[in-house]
């Protein structure tokens, strides 16, 4: 079919051809290269031509034409706009922002230019200005002055004010879902992840249509660790806007935390297929492929995203926590460089400071490795409100309760089921070597740090008995029987998303655990659970020198590290008075100087018959979801045993923490 010609005027050439960019974008293309045929650089047509390559998926040529409109009206906002959504279609991120920031520039109160350059932020890897412009975007959104008052507190993280004032507007509108959202915003900020959840829950029972709220619900119930839930809004907002990358890029998340790595491999993949020019999309690609041990690949996507955001610092300990990588001399000079600039994240610099520590130490120059694992460890424990004390009360609370009394008037009360395998002990000692040689039997499954028990265990952190706040473990006297079971029963639902296979039995690692072992004896006592020991100093000393995505704040700081390692010695000693036999215990030197014998008790303990694949776990080829991925697809080895030996002379703050309990490893000193 011939394209229309134009008749009459060239308004309504234009006017007719708009009408066709919607249903017939080709013809709309047809229409606009005629006019400009007879208009040369009209920018009318020029407009036109752009949406219509835009509507096409014809993005990197829509630019050209976009971009001289821009420049023919540098103050028209919607030139801008057309602009910049031009860019990011077509993966131009840096020029999509400044894009963006040209149009809130000449109009300020543009919500669609401010969440479209929050989005764009964000994918550069830039979120706190990215949350900056998602708070523009509410507040630019919100029209009644009494929300706008709040909107202007949150922008300004003025939480507290932003709260009382969104609360005070909710007790006279309750259905206003502005105000809603805005609540839950200020709610996920306070870490109050709970409330943030009901309260968008009910956003959408209001207007299902909402998109903003439902993508907020997403995040918070990722955050959650609602796996399934948060995949169930995903798909819906992908429904909708099947393109959108921040869709995208939180489908692949969610389907990496359930343990689809080929989903996710292949989500990133189609994402950067076509928006190649994302930094953080580049380094989640690149966990991806480790997990599974696609290691050559997940190097080359690290150094994908540092040539794209050269002061991108976990892109660079993404590398180093490889633990088997090593850095080029020219990587390590770019990690001094970036390190050098006055302007550079701090976020950026902690991440910096421990990927050059690793480089470092490699390198055998260990006075300078430990000033720059001490300098990150510095900087990331200023921000941190880890109360070293806390954890210590917690261990005298748990002494006090767990006695054999206790545990024995609630013999029989939890779900008998026996499928979990529980490790637990400190980080960095031995428990994802333990897992590996348990997911090589045929009657085991792995799935990795599972956060549920200590989710389950935060319901009672404060719990009120009686109209008095009763802290944790406490706050568990009140329950019956049934309760019991019933938190047994809520743990297997919260964890069968993690399960693939048909295998009986499934580990869960998650090491911070070794403080809830009377809550799990309680809700599943036929459950397994196994106390992963390692030498103190070389155990803590690898915690000091390991950055974590998210907790563990204890390995912080040596003294921290010293004295949170005592309270779990001397908390798991009361369990093994209190309820003998029932935590095996494995010492990593044992494992690491007789294999066979040590991996025989392990399987035994959990009533499982000896396999030989089992000796060979660096043959299987499972997902590992630790920083000890690369190490455990290999052999054991004795060459890590005495590493933290060349640190010794830096450590005295730790043996001081530590105390006996150095001297009478393996055992517990007396208390």
């Amino acid at each position: 079919m011939s394209a229309p010609q134009p008749t009459g005027s060239l308004e309504t050439a234009l006017a007719h051809a708009t009408r066709l960019l919607e249903t017939r974008p080709t013809l709309a293309e047809a229409q606009a290269r005629e006019i400009l045929s007879v208009a040369k650089g009209h920018p009318g047509g020029l407009r036109l031509l752009g949406l219509a390559l835009r509507a096409q998926g014809r993005f990197a040529e829509a630019i050209d034409p976009l971009k001289m409109v821009a420049e023919a009206q540098p103050q028209f906002a919607r030139a801008q706009l057309e602009l910049a959504m031009a860019f990011s279609d077509a993966g131009q991120c840096q020029q999509a922002i400044t894009a963006f920031r040209q149009t809130v520039r000449i109009e300020p109160q543009h919500p669609a230019a401010w969440r479209a350059l929050g989005d764009e932020l964000m994918l550069a890897g830039d979120n706190k200005a990215a949350d900056v412009a998602y708070a523009r975007h509410i507040k630019a959104s919100t029209t009644n002055p009494r929300l706008l008052e709040a909107a202007a507190a949150l922008c300004e993280n003025k939480l507290a004010i932003a709260e009382r004032l969104l609360r005070e507007f909710l007790k006279q509108n309750p259905t206003d879902v502005a105000a809603i959202r805005m609540l839950a915003e200020t709610g996920a900020r306070l870490g109050r992840l709970d409330d943030a959840e009901a309260l968008l829950a009910r956003c959408l029972e209001l207007a299902p249509g909402f998109v903003e709220a439902r993508h907020n619900y997403a995040i918070i119930l990722h955050r959650q660790n609602k796996l399934g839930e948060a995949m169930g809004e995903v798909d819906t907002l992908l429904a909708r806007d099947a393109r959108n990358p921040r869709y995208r890029g939180l489908k692949a998340v969610v389907l990496a935390r359930t343990g689809d790595y080929e989903g996710a491999i292949a989500a990133y993949r189609s994402l950067l297929r076509e928006l190649p020019n994302q930094p953080k999309a580049w380094m989640s690609y690149g966990h991806a492929l480790k997990t599974v041990g696609r290691t050559d690949e997940a190097v080359a996507a690290y150094r994908k995203s540092i040539a794209l955001l050269p002061s991108l610092g976990e892109a660079y300990w993404s590398l180093a926590n490889l633990k088997t990588f090593r850095f080029a001399a020219e990587e390590v000079k770019c990690m001094r460089a970036q390190l050098g600039r006055a302007d550079l994240e701090e976020e950026d610099r902690i991440h910096l400071h421990f990927a050059l520590g690793k480089a470092l130490e490699d390198a055998q120059d260990y006075e300078y490795s430990f000033s720059q694992y001490e300098a990150g460890n510095a900087l990331r424990r200023a921000h941190l409100r880890y109360d070293p004390h806390e954890i210590s009360q917690l261990v005298g609370r748990s002494k006090r309760l767990f006695t054999r009394s206790f545990f024995a008037e609630r013999r029989g009360a939890g779900n008998p089921a026996p499928d979990p395998i529980f490790i637990v002990g400190l980080t960095r000692a031995g428990s994802t070597l333990l897992e590996q040689i348990l997911a090589s039997h045929s009657q085991v499954e792995g799935t990795m740090e599972l956060p549920d028990i200590i989710a389950l265990a935060r319901r009672f952190g404060r719990k009120s008995t009686k109209g008095v706040g009763v802290p944790y473990p406490d706050s568990l006297c009140e329950l019956v029987h049934e309760e019991f079971w019933t938190l047994g029963e809520e743990y297997l639902s919260r964890t069968r998303v993690q399960r693939k296979t048909a295998r009986p039995f499934f580990v869960d690692k998650m090491p911070n655990n070794w403080g809830n072992v009377g809550f799990i004896h309680l809700i599943l006592p036929n459950a397994k659970i196994i106390d992963a020991r390692r030498h103190p100093l070389a155990c803590c000393f690898s915690n000091f020198k390991q950055l974590f995505a998210r907790g563990q704040g204890f390995s912080y700081s040596l003294g921290d590290c010293g004295q949170y390692y005592r309270d779990y010695v001397d908390l798991m000693a009361h369990y093994d008075a209190v309820l003998p036999g029932r935590i095996h215990r494995v010492i990593y030197e044992q494992m690491v100087e007789n294999p066979e014998r040590e991996i025989r008790r392990l399987l035994g303990y959990c009533g499982l018959e000896f396999e030989d694949q089992c000796l060979r776990f660096y043959e299987n080829e499972r997902a590992v979801r630790t920083a000890s991925s690369e190490q455990v697809r290999q052999p054991i080895s004795t060459a890590g045993l005495e590493q933290w030996r060349h640190f010794e002379p830096w450590l005295g703050e730790l043996k001081a923490a530590l105390g006996p309990v150095v001297e009478s490893y393996p055992v517990a000193p007396p208390t």
